[in-house]
């Protein structure tokens, strides 16, 4: 394991309780020695990493995407023909097509695999999606099998099965090179649309008190037409609560959203600045190559550029229009 950040490391936690042997490498050395001291055998560069291993190699790098090319150009000359390259991070699925060229040409086998499971993944498995060739992904099965939830979670009935049929184990070979990344990618764009839902519909329940507040009564300020249809003061920790148990819109998210507000019920120790890491963007990006309609997860990358202030310019050109035409100044407050 090469990157032994928040995932990284569980899962070479996880790999070792369940008897695998892990090489592990960090640039960070209390990092490495942290999964020494549980197992793992330390590595004081990729160059020893290479060395402790014993040939065919398997070599999983857990590292932010744009980091990996330089990772492999570190390990491309020390890897040897039958050698196996994961990446475990979110990669465009593009460049795995590309590393997957370059590197069969040397006889070196790529798979990209994309993880979701995040911090929660040491205790309850990773959702593995695997593109590459088949032979490959067979030949690491033992290592998807430890890392996936294995069987949890309860199938879903009437689903026709084959005998290689691994879904149901929590990882699944996807597809050739590259759609392993793909599905993570789509599985990443569908994230943000669900937070999205829950986090709109959260705020509408947290102002569902805006009939017991003052307003302005000027031209300024549209009224609120019927103040007594929203007079109600919600404990918003208690809703997300009881839609864990038994809600049709249950889910791990909501699961760590109530953790998060029974803590800190207003959220006061957040911003609102929401990032994106990319994936977002690509899953846009490739459902407008494809002619495909997208329109929550394309509002939902939308509202995390506005949530750091990406919108602001457009806000004041508004304003300026307003004001331009109709002499309508701006509120403050």
């Amino acid at each position: 394991m090469i990157g032994l950040g928040r995932m990284g490391a569980y899962m070479v936690r996880r790999l070792i309780e369940d008897g695998h042997e892990c090489v592990a490498y960090d640039q960070s050395a209390s990092a490495v020695q942290a999964a020494a001291a549980v197992g793992a055998i330390g590595a004081s560069s990729p160059a020893d990493l290479i060395a402790q291993l014993a040939a065919p190699r398997a070599v999983w790098i857990m590292v932010p995407a744009a980091a990996v090319d330089a990772v492999i150009a570190q390990l491309r000359p020390l890897l040897e023909r039958g050698d196996v390259l994961v990446d475990g991070g979110n990669s465009h699925y593009s460049d795995d097509i590309r590393r997957a060229d370059a590197l069969r040409e040397a006889g070196i086998h790529y798979l990209d695999v994309g993880t979701s499971g995040g911090v929660l993944g040491l205790e309850q498995g990773y959702c593995l999606m695997v593109g590459g060739e088949r032979a490959v992904f067979d030949r690491l099965e033992p290592v998807f099998a430890t890392l996936s939830p294995g069987g949890r979670i309860p199938e879903v009935g009437g689903r026709k099965r084959t005998a290689t049929d691994t879904a149901p184990m929590g990882y699944a070979h996807c597809g050739p090179s590259g759609a392993g990344h793909f599905v993570k990618m789509v599985h990443n764009g569908i994230e943000y649309g669900v937070m999205a839902a829950y986090a709109e519909g959260l705020s509408v329940l947290q102002n569902a008190d805006a009939g017991l507040r003052e307003r302005p009564a000027d031209a300024e300020t549209a009224p609120l037409e019927h103040p007594r249809l929203f007079q109600y003061r919600l404990d918003i920790a208690a809703i997300t609560e009881v839609w864990r148990h038994g809600s049709i819109i249950s889910s791990r998210l909501l699961d760590l959203t109530a953790r998060a507000l029974a803590s800190d019920p207003a959220l006061s120790s957040f911003s609102g600045r929401v990032s994106d890491s990319g994936e977002g963007r690509w899953t846009v990006q490739a459902a407008i190559e494809m002619g495909v309609p997208a329109h929550v997860l394309s509002a939902a990358l939308y509202a995390r550029f506005a949530s750091r202030g990406q919108g602001e310019f457009a806000d004041k050109v508004l304003a300026a229009m307003r004001l331009a035409f109709g002499g309508h100044g701006e509120r403050k407050g």
